[in-house]
């Protein structure tokens, strides 16, 4: 798995831009810091931001004062390949997916 993984933060904001498709780095903290409900340190999140840019998982681009990312090829390819990991340990053993994170292994339950 690339490192790039090991950082939940840095898998958020890739799947942000999968949604979205492009945005603005400041949309782009807004929508993190909303999900997270709490402040995002601007420095360690343009860091993150210059992490996966230069990991080649993201594209930035300037428009006017502000920089635009865009999730390149290699980044859909690997949130995808890890979307398909989660997949398949959040499905129960019928293969369904179980929301509510039931156990459904009697030999788990207390």
């Amino acid at each position: 798995m690339s490192k790039w993984l090991h950082s939940g933060r840095r898998r958020d904001l890739c799947a942000l831009l999968y949604e979205a498709g492009e945005l603005r780095a400041q949309s782009l903290k807004s929508r993190l810091e909303s999900h997270y409900d709490e402040r995002i340190d601007p420095q360690s999140f343009y860091g993150t931001l210059s992490a996966l840019v230069d990991a080649g998982f993201l594209d930035r681009r300037t428009e006017g004062i502000a920089d635009v990312y865009t999730l390149t090829e290699a980044g859909e390819c690997a949130l995808l390949a890890h979307y398909e990991w989660l997949s398949e340990r959040l499905q129960d053993a019928d293969g369904d997916v179980d929301p509510d994170g039931a156990v459904d292994d009697p030999d788990l339950k207390d």
